[in-house]
């Protein structure tokens, strides 16, 4: 490989000719990187349990973006949605595992098939869709891998007993995957999210709660999707080919404490 020089590095955050596969793209903080990446050029394909949904979604998007249904917590699913997107696409660039559940409950109250669930589409599915996408990346010489992780996977929170280890398994998964891929042309890196101001988080911590949570961060605010896709257009933009095995935490400052 000849030497690379500060001419080489791409600062532009451009996507164009690249194909980005975003699980869980139909709605939070997966649609709102799949727009990001569509405004910077990306062809999007949009991953989700509900084939319709994704469909419908990718054709806001324009741009070439297609819809793919697929359970990212079963083997055979995650396989057949990436050899699909590889098969339309002739190779994905970046990667976006972002389908995820949260199941609260205090630890002694938590139940089995929760506890299952939760480990089976964050952790496993992010496992299962990395292999899967990753396999086409290798053969190609080059990619890249974005795991939403959460600031769950580095601190506790009450009665998150399932989705904390579920994250901290996300961020080790993405240092395995860091050091064995890159090498081969393939880099991992992770985001960690405070809460974010989706549908679902406004309704989760809406009220007291809510407001006694952003107490807690120093920036004083949750976090809005568009700027967790802010992080990950850097990281599947050429500005980032030096980082690797990182772990971007957009957090306001809540782990620092």
């Amino acid at each position: 490989m000849s030497e690379l020089t500060d001419a080489d590095v791409d600062l532009s955050f451009r996507l164009d000719g690249r194909v980005a596969l975003v699980t869980g793209g139909v709605s939070g903080i997966g649609s709102a990187i799949a727009g990001a990446f569509a405004e910077r050029g990306a062809r999007v394909v949009v991953v989700d349990l509900d084939a319709e949904a994704a469909q419908r979604r990718a054709d806001e998007l324009g741009g070439g973006a297609f819809g793919l249904g697929c359970d990212v917590s079963d083997a055979d699913s995650a396989q057949a949605a990436a050899d699909a997107a590889v098969e339309r696409t002739e190779a994905v660039d970046v990667l976006v595992n972002c389908a995820g559940i949260v199941d609260l409950a205090p630890a002694e109250e938590l139940t089995a098939r929760a506890w299952d669930r939760t480990i089976a589409v964050n952790l496993t599915g992010t496992f299962l869709m990395s292999q899967a996408v990753g396999q086409h990346m290798l053969a190609a010489g080059r990619g890249k891998v974005i795991n939403l992780a959460s600031q769950a996977a580095t601190v506790g929170l009450l009665e998150h007993a399932a989705y904390c280890a579920s994250k901290a398994g996300v961020l080790g998964l993405t240092r395995v995957l860091a050091a064995e891929w890159a090498g081969r042309g393939v880099t991992a890196n992770a985001i960690s999210p405070t809460v974010v101001l989706t549908e679902l988080g406004r309704r989760a911590w809406a009220g007291e709660k809510g407001e006694a949570a952003k107490a807690e961060i120093p920036v004083g605010r949750f976090a809005l999707p568009r700027e967790i896709a802010g992080a990950a257009l850097f990281l599947a933009s050429g500005a980032s080919d030096m980082v690797n095995g990182a772990d971007l935490v957009v957090d306001g400052g809540y782990t620092i404490r």
